[in-house]
């Protein structure tokens, strides 16, 4: 058998319960990595009420969460590789549940530095594994569209730990601490462990070819019980055989204008997303708003996250990807710009809407763009 030919097998199924289920268990890892990206950002004017922590201190916090995230991202597509899509995905999503629940029993700012530095790697490790899995796993003329669907559910972490954290932190001294609890339960992702499939593509890229055939089989058998006899894929097309890829391949001159495209795009992706809730908050509170009133504003405006992942997936498989980012980037300046240069309240939370609407469609457009890329 020279391979399972498993693209052109899984790009004929019609989308069945097998990809559904796998959108719900991929939108649950997402939905807790929102959830907890957003928690240090909403105890945080707590704690400067209880520590005494000072503004400075929680830029060095913030900042070396995304030296985590970047150890994370950098690690992950190694273990991926060399581990699997599937086990790579439940490995990293225990693994900062397990810090964010370490979080809840922080002592000070040090021990509260250390186990939020490890869960951002984790965090960060588990989005480029999902990522992945998906791009993998769904027909390539659905794919962008369910990228977006597990963004659009998985995004709903954000407004929802915001709210749970409006409501819970200022009850006392030590209900902060709850919300990290909140944040570890993307450990449950075991309860979709076998309900998971391993990529077949993954399989088949390390020479298994068997084990792709097994897995592929598995699946047809369960998208032909719910729909029939499958249509015949197209015949495989001959391949070089996979070879390990060093990094230097990405300044070569067939591929050093898309590696600085997507450089730029998840920089600024970065800055939009990750500046913005990372210190909004804060910032709030230290223009006079009380600490319910700045958690709850922020937890308001990030309502707008799951519309943005929506209105991503109407239209990712209808335009061209790149003309999609460069709209919404647009926006998302514009909105960023007025939500900087007011302090009324309601217009806070209107601009800040719109930030993260737009913000998450852009993300929701990166994940599927950037694999295809």
């Amino acid at each position: 058998m020279r391979h399972a030919n498993a693209l052109n097998r899984l790009d004929r199924l019609p989308v069945s319960r097998f990809h559904k289920v796998t959108l719900l268990a991929v939108s649950f890892a997402y939905f807790f990595e929102f959830a907890d990206i957003n928690t240090f950002a909403t105890t945080a004017p707590k704690l400067v009420d209880l520590w005494g922590i000072t503004v400075d201190q929680i830029a060095y916090v913030t900042s070396l969460s995304f030296v985590g995230m970047f150890l994370g991202s950098i690690v992950a597509g190694t273990v991926a590789d060399r581990l699997g899509r599937k086990r790579t995905l439940l490995l990293t999503t225990l693994f900062f549940g397990v810090f964010s629940f370490a979080s809840a029993f922080a002592w000070d700012l040090v021990s509260l530095t250390v186990f939020r530095v490890l869960t951002s790697a984790g965090l960060a490790a588990m989005t480029v594994v999902a990522v992945i899995y998906v791009n993998e796993m769904y027909p390539s003329a659905v794919r962008g569209k369910y990228q977006a669907y597990a963004i659009v559910i998985g995004i709903c972490g954000t407004p929802v730990t915001n709210l749970v954290a409006s409501a819970v932190v200022p009850l006392g001294d030590w209900t902060w601490r709850l919300v990290y609890l909140w944040g570890s339960l993307g450990i449950l992702l075991v309860l979709f462990t076998r309900h998971l499939a391993e990529s077949p593509r993954w399989l088949e890229s390390r020479g298994d070819h068997e084990g792709a055939e097994a897995v592929l089989r598995d699946i047809e058998s369960r998208v032909a019980a719910e729909h029939g006899p499958l249509p015949e894929p197209e015949p495989p097309v001959e391949e070089e055989p996979v070879t390990r890829a060093p990094l230097r391949l990405l300044l070569q001159r067939k591929y050093l204008h898309p590696t600085l495209l997507l450089t730029v795009l998840w920089v600024t992706q970065t800055i939009g997303f990750f500046g913005y809730s990372s210190w909004a908050p804060t910032l709030l509170a230290k223009e006079g708003f009380s600490v319910e009133k700045s958690v709850f504003y922020v937890a308001l405006t990030t309502v707008g996250a799951p519309l943005g992942s929506y209105l991503a997936a109407l239209v990712t498989d209808r335009f061209e990807r790149k003309w999609c980012l460069a709209a919404f980037g647009t926006l998302i300046a514009l909105c960023g710009l007025l939500y900087g240069l007011t302090f009324n309240p309601v217009l806070i939370i209107v601009f800040g809407f719109l930030v993260n609407l737009f913000e998450r469609g852009y993300t929701a457009l990166g994940y599927a763009y950037s694999p295809e890329l």
